[in-house]
């Protein structure tokens, strides 16, 4: 039986092998993901969908798998989650997002913007994020996504004694 009550979900972004996940991040969202309902995103690459080499020339693998088991896998091609995930969350009947994952201060918040703008309640799982080369902590990630969703949590108040 999975945690939480059935209108809440976790949402794991790119903990993928390119992007070099602390094991901790790694099991903290595994445990997320075995807990409650799950959805993760792989970030492949497409530059006929996202200019990464034009602009970044850097690009993430065309072909990865998610290094975290979810109920549902949804690949994405850039920073935001793809439009079919946040309509699948919504027809799922969720209202609250738990997200977690790489790059607290891109990805992690593209994700929390797609979710609030469909109308989600989106939390960031503060121990459970690593930001981009600019700031690995997270913490950038974490205090602009307070200031814009105001909603923050961590494992140990999601899994308690689970953990």
């Amino acid at each position: 039986m999975k945690a939480g009550r059935p209108d809440e979900a976790v949402l794991i972004i790119d903990v993928q092998p390119c992007f070099e996940p602390p094991a901790f991040l790694v099991e903290r969202a595994q445990a997320l993901a075995d807990a409650y309902y799950s959805v993760a995103t792989v970030e492949l690459h497409d530059e006929t969908k996202t200019p990464f080499l034009k602009q970044l020339n850097w690009a993430p693998p065309v072909d990865e798998k998610s290094l975290i088991k979810a109920d549902r896998t949804f690949i994405k091609h850039g920073y935001a989650p793809p439009v079919e995930l946040v309509e699948y969350l919504r027809g799922q009947g969720m209202e609250r997002v738990y997200v977690c994952g790489i790059q607290a201060d891109t990805c992690v918040l593209a994700a929390g913007f797609a979710l609030f703008d469909a109308g989600l309640q989106p939390t960031l799982v503060t121990d459970a994020i690593v930001g981009s080369s600019l700031d690995r902590s997270g913490q950038l990630g974490a205090r602009l996504w307070e200031h814009h969703f105001g909603s923050l949590t961590d494992t140990n108040k999601l899994l308690g004694e689970k953990q």
